[in-house]
């Protein structure tokens, strides 16, 4: 959330193009030209100092809609005034039914007026809220809504004398709405539960006690107990204590882990069965779990090209029907001869119930977002609707080695010293030349001189330390220069060499000392257990080229590129190498239409590159705050397998979306055509309304439960 920003929950809102006349209308506010309404969750973010004004604006384009300040997501109103609407539609189901039953008999008789009364009382019992914000509607000029379109057509219906057909449409319309309000806070039930991970209170401890207060209210540095059972309130250090920690509301994995003394634990994660001693490592603004929520929050914010194409062409749609119905009306009784005006305004009041875009305006979104929660259940943090929409088009995907398809964690396996040195000098003066790096293979080179030597390398008689890009360091220890990198760096000072040495396969550490070969260290890095089968399952899906950037020397990309089964790869390159590479690789795709390239990395050193690709993917990024903030796609676990994961809930959930605008447009489109012909009446136009929306919801809620069957 924006510092100085408020989250406010807009109850009554119950289709999201309202929303979007809302946040058209709040944009043009001074100050929340940036204001983006979030339908999927029924909630806007405002600055404090214009919730007054940003109120009376929501006031004006939707009365109905209260703008409510609320804390999280345990205070937003899903469920608000539907039990006194359930009673009304079932008196007013009765009444209709009388009125069906004694329709014939009652215009036999003098009391034909009891039909008006049986009818039209069932009428104005669902249709009176209509009516009222239909005329609410046209006080504030604005004409074209779904409540004015339905008013029209049943008071036409009425004046033609159909009042069994006015009190019907009424009738199963609202029967519609209360059937898709159901549906939709059934969708927003689901994510407020997704999204209340959030922890209630911290148990901090003081003068030998504990208290309870809000995550807010603990500073960095103090001390916490979580208690079996208890969600973890904010990131930690275990100082005593062992357990076993339930992290599925923040990974996706299933499986308890184990921890202990000296490691970490996150915001949201549950206890097990052990008492646990948490030191206070970040305040709870930036905690895990709050970046999740301000994320998948967020994600409603940022639309799918297809939701601004439905946006617009609501737009132009419903005024070109209503345009359309008029036309029809008014045409052919003054063109045909023998057409009735009653029989073509009848056909007209058909056109207007069915043109409301509700279909299409409520599902997309809803879509959408429920994808983002079945991603983020299964640990695949997605910004945005956007970024969702352009993981289902995804053509090729890059990978960073180190840390991404390894493990990144280097272990030295053979130490090889030439020209009478020994291993102990070689060792001594490389790790005293590395003392200072905190690269991975430096840290693995002291990690073997520590068990070797049986200490640790001193700083204290290094001088002269300067790093060489792209090929190694150079250093003085103990007054001797040394050299220590790869073959390059050999090359670049002219240091005589074994040409065998030159080809050895692996990431290996060559040194100099005083100007002459002293041997090399052989590195290696462990693949990840699921990196191979990652590669598989995304050529399965129909990734075209698999690509991979390394700092490393050619002969190990090629180890790893053919053990994996990756299609190209880039060895020996720099930070900037790799943009340039990215950027030459989406230029192929240019010819490839709509295909989209993805770069997936560490998020920290390669967030240079992961901020250019078309989709940035940071891996194992949950501590890393330069990691949710750079990429487009955050997963939480350091399993490439979740990149797999997400392109098959990506995909899954753009077509039920294109499932409920085909179906929407169809149906539509098809009773038009009936309507326009004198075949359908307004039974069938109350179905290609109300009913597509609500089998467009609930279809929508399918994505939901996208990626339940990972593993």
């Amino acid at each position: 959330m924006r510092e100085g920003n408020i989250r406010c929950s807009l109850d009554g809102l119950g289709c999201a193009n309202c929303a979007a006349k809302i946040e058209k209308e709040l944009k043009k506010v001074k100050g929340l030209e940036n204001t983006k309404v979030n339908f999927a969750t029924k909630t806007v973010e405002l600055p404090s100092e214009l919730l007054e004004l940003a109120g009376a604006t929501i006031k004006r384009v939707e009365p109905d809609v209260v703008l409510r300040r609320t804390e999280n997501y345990h205070d937003l109103s899903l469920w608000h005034g539907k039990r006194n609407k359930l009673r009304l539609i079932m008196v007013a189901g009765v009444l209709f039914l009388c009125g069906l039953i004694f329709n014939e008999q009652l215009h036999r008789t003098r009391f034909s007026w009891a039909e008006y009364l049986v009818l039209l009382t069932a009428y104005l019992l669902v249709g009176w809220p209509v009516i009222a914000r239909a005329v609410k509607k046209i006080v504030r000029g604005q004409l074209f809504d779904e409540n004015l379109l339905m008013t029209i057509a049943t008071a036409g219906a009425i004046v033609i004398h159909q009042l069994p057909e006015a009190a019907g449409v009424m009738l199963f319309y609202a029967i519609g709405e209360y059937l898709q309000d159901r549906a939709i806070n059934r969708s927003r039930r689901s994510i407020a539960a997704l999204l209340n991970i959030q922890p209630e209170y911290a148990n901090i401890k003081e003068n030998g006690e504990t208290r309870r207060v809000k995550p807010e209210e603990v500073e960095v540095g103090r001390i916490i107990m979580v208690k079996p059972g208890e969600k973890v309130p904010l990131d930690g250090e275990i100082i005593e204590g062992i357990s076993f920690m339930d992290t599925s509301a923040l990974s996706g994995e299933s499986v308890p882990r184990k921890v202990e003394t000296g490691e970490k634990v996150l915001a949201g994660m549950i206890n097990g069965q052990g008492l646990l001693t948490v030191k206070v490592l970040k305040e709870y603004q930036d905690s895990s779990v709050a970046r999740i929520l301000n994320l998948v929050e967020k994600a409603g914010e940022r639309k799918a090209p297809v939701e601004e194409f439905v946006t617009v062409f609501s737009h132009y749609y419903t005024p070109i029907v209503v345009g359309l119905a008029v036309l029809i009306a008014v045409a052919p009784p003054l063109i045909l001869s023998g057409a009735t005006f009653s029989q073509w305004f009848y056909r007209a009041l058909v056109l207007l119930v069915i043109s409301c875009p509700c279909a299409l305006m409520v599902s997309i979104p809803l879509g959408y977002f429920g994808g983002i929660g079945g991603a983020s259940r299964n640990g695949i943090l997605v910004k945005g609707a956007n970024f969702l929409d352009a993981l289902a088009k995804l053509d090729t995907v890059v990978f960073d080695k180190t840390g991404t398809l390894t493990k990144g964690v280097f272990l030295v396996t053979e130490i090889a010293p030439r020209n009478n040195f020994s291993k102990e000098e070689l060792l001594a003066a490389v790790a005293g030349a590395e003392v200072h790096s905190n690269h991975p293979i430096a840290q693995s080179i002291r990690k073997i001189y520590q068990e070797v030597i049986g200490k640790d390398p001193s700083g204290e008689q290094v001088q002269d330390y300067r790093e060489i890009p792209a090929h190694g360091i150079s250093a003085t220890v103990n007054g001797r220069k040394v050299l220590a990198g790869n073959d390059r760096l050999l090359h670049r000072e002219n240091i005589e060499h074994q040409d065998e040495d030159c080809n050895i396969i692996g990431t290996s550490v060559y040194v100099a000392i005083g100007g002459k070969y002293a041997g090399y260290i052989l590195i290696s890095d462990e693949l990840k257990e699921d990196a191979k089968e990652t590669i598989g399952r995304l050529k399965q899906l129909g990734v075209r080229k698999t690509v991979m950037l390394t700092g490393d020397e050619k002969t190990v990309a090629e180890r790893i590129g053919l053990e994996l089964g990756i299609d190209l790869y880039y060895a020996e390159l720099l930070p900037e190498d790799k943009v340039s590479k990215v950027e030459e690789l989406e230029k192929e795709l240019r010819n490839r239409r709509k295909q989209k390239l993805a770069f997936i990395g560490d998020g920290i050193n390669d967030a240079p590159v992961i901020t250019r690709a078309d989709i940035g993917v940071a891996m194992g990024g949950l501590g890393s705050y330069a990691a949710i903030e750079a990429a487009d796609i955050v997963l939480m676990e350091d399993t490439p397998s979740k990149l797999a994961l997400g392109v098959e809930i990506a995909r899954r959930t753009r077509n039920i979306v294109r499932q409920n605008i085909y179906m929407a447009l169809g149906v539509k489109g098809f009773f038009i055509f009936l309507g326009a012909l004198g075949v359908a009446d307004i039974w069938e136009a109350v179905f290609a309304d109300v009913g597509v929306t609500v089998l467009a919801v609930l279809n929508a809620g399918r994505t939901l439960k996208s990626g339940k069957r990972v593993r």
